[in-house]
């Protein structure tokens, strides 16, 4: 318990450090980021290329597009998590789904690098083997879940 509350304290006091740009940064990361690219690469890309090729690959395009204008080593995360919220959009024909879903993702990331400022979280073998095993069965179940969905998607010819 001693070390989880020096993991939090760690990562309260080390907002201090940070300059004036923080607000404005997370800002841009967790309100007009999803806001902006949901509406490009959902609202008009998926929209635009729905007419001209099959929705399945719309939405692989898309996302491929969606992943393209990210970080070499967040390219394949964002490639799936565009294939999720394509298929959210989709389903619920309601582009603030995406937009939530999105802010969620952008806001918890944003809270657990604030919190793990001293790097004491990705640094520990135990939470690292933990966060391996869940990556692997989230990707297995959301792989499935893209599959079962993109298949639901085509017969129903959205």
């Amino acid at each position: 318990m001693l070390y989880f509350c020096d993991f939090i304290l760690k990562g309260v006091n080390s907002f201090n450090a940070f300059n004036t740009f923080l607000p404005f940064s997370f800002l841009a990361t967790i309100v007009v980021s999803p806001i902006s690219e949901e509406l490009i690469f959902r609202g008009v890309f998926l929209n635009r290329l729905k007419l001209i090729v099959p929705t399945t690959f719309a939405v692989l395009i898309s996302s491929l597009l969606f992943a393209s204008l990210h970080g070499f080593g967040s390219i394949f995360s964002a490639f799936i998590f565009a294939v999720c919220v394509a298929i959210l959009y989709l389903k619920t024909d309601n582009i603030l789904v995406p937009i939530f879903a999105h802010f969620l993702n952008n806001l918890i990331a944003e809270v657990i690098v604030f919190l793990d400022s001293g790097e004491i979280l990705f640094t520990n073998n135990l939470v690292m083997g933990a966060v391996s095993i869940l990556a692997v069965i989230s990707f297995v179940l959301i792989l499935y879940f893209i599959v079962k969905q993109l298949n639901s998607i085509n017969h129903n010819n959205f």
